[in-house]
């Protein structure tokens, strides 16, 4: 007997058929042409890999979240500072223009 290759897509039809729209194993097995054993360990695949999907997603998005936060807040003292230094020539020029009061 030969060897079905089957899709990544069409494995996840496969899942979500037997899990969501809880076709029997076996219509599916008929429909798709696929082991049984097949379709039960791209089942468990699925629930192990599914922590690290979902986690990864997470905290990848959260150390985005912190290196944009550390860049913005360098960008906001930049940013005070340089206010900071126009405040002060401001003063100085007035100074020097009016004179002290």
């Amino acid at each position: 007997m030969e060897r079905k290759i089957v899709t990544a897509e069409v494995k996840a039809e496969i899942l979500c058929e037997l899990l969501e729209s809880q076709v029997s194993a076996s219509d599916l097995i008929e429909r798709y042409g696929v082991n049984i054993n097949s379709i039960y360990n791209w089942r468990k695949q699925l629930f192990e890999g599914a922590a690290a999907v979902l986690g990864n997603r997470h905290e990848k998005a959260s150390e985005k979240t912190q290196t944009e936060i550390a860049k913005l807040q360098h960008q906001l003292r930049e940013k005070d500072g340089l206010i900071a230094e126009l405040v002060q020539d401001n003063i100085t020029l007035k100074q020097r223009t009016i004179g002290p009061r």
